[in-house]
């Protein structure tokens, strides 16, 4: 009796530690829950943005979807985490739709968050419903070199200590006047900055240098679910090079925006929600 006593004990003690490393456990991100519909959508920002750039987006579709929104650690004002890397967020993007049961999520990701959500959707193809890119491309670098390779072990220490080694009025100074390249809507260019400003600068610098060593052309080839690209204007006059960087992503419908920049969801929001609005309940 009393082995089958200790045997309980010890069950019921595996499970308790279960649950609370459930209840525990740090993703790189942080998430804000909203909506109540039976299909799910993960909002992914682009870098060092936060996931109030979702906020316009989220308006309209939550009455239909859970929403997921995250920002990601050591961005726009959420604690950093050590070693952040593209690979990691990826995994750990995937970890947190498995350890929360979300069934096959359509996952939208601007910038770097379409990068992120080409990989989920490429190393994860079980996992995803539908994925939505808006304004991200497999390989950054490959549009100015498309012989681009990305090398192994790459050392990002000369990005960081170029960001960390600014003061806070350098930096600010840079994010003022690098924004408008990215960003039309001048009521959305402050927020914008200061995202920037409030996000770690290590963080910043490692993740910028990781993500522009990413290279996600061949990796493509592996997503199985539909997946809608949404390219700014400027785009167009790329589009031989956008379509050769894309050509193994045999599932998207390409999108270019009538007008504005990077921030599509501000620059040309009209247009924006009516292709999403399309694709997701199409």
């Amino acid at each position: 009796m009393k082995k089958y006593i200790i045997l309980i004990i010890a069950f019921l003690f595996s499970a308790l530690c279960l649950n609370v490393f459930a209840q525990t456990k740090q993703y790189p991100f942080e998430v804000i829950k909203t909506g109540k519909g039976k299909q799910s959508i993960i909002f992914i920002p682009g870098f060092a943005s936060s996931g109030e750039v979702w906020n316009e987006t989220k308006a309209t579709f939550e009455k239909d979807f859970t929403c997921y929104t995250l920002t990601m650690s050591g961005f726009a004002g959420v604690k950093p985490q050590p070693n952040p890397s593209f690979e990691n967020w990826k995994n750990e993007i995937a970890a947190y739709i498995k350890d929360n049961k979300i069934e096959k999520p359509i996952v939208i990701g601007h910038s770097m968050g379409g990068g992120l959500a080409l990989a989920i959707a490429a190393d994860y193809p079980e996992l995803i419903g539908k994925i939505v890119v808006v304004d991200a491309l497999p390989c950054l670098a490959a549009l100015s070199d498309p012989s681009f390779k990305s090398k192994e072990n790459n050392d990002c220490s000369a990005t960081i200590k170029q960001m960390t080694g600014m003061n806070e009025t350098q930096f600010y100074d840079m994010q003022k006047q690098m924004m408008p390249r990215l960003l039309q809507d001048q009521s959305k260019l402050e927020t914008v900055v200061s995202w920037s400003v409030k996000s770690d600068r290590n963080t910043f610098g490692q993740m910028y240098c990781d993500f522009y060593n990413t290279d996600l052309r061949a990796k493509i080839s592996q997503i199985k679910c539909p997946s809608l690209v949404l390219l700014e204007s400027y785009f167009i006059n790329l589009k031989p090079a956008i379509d050769e960087q894309y050509k193994n992503l045999k599932t998207a419908d390409f999108k270019y925006a009538n007008k504005g920049l990077h921030f599509i969801m501000y620059d040309d929001k009209d247009w924006y929600l009516a292709q999403l609005n399309n694709f997701l309940k199409s």
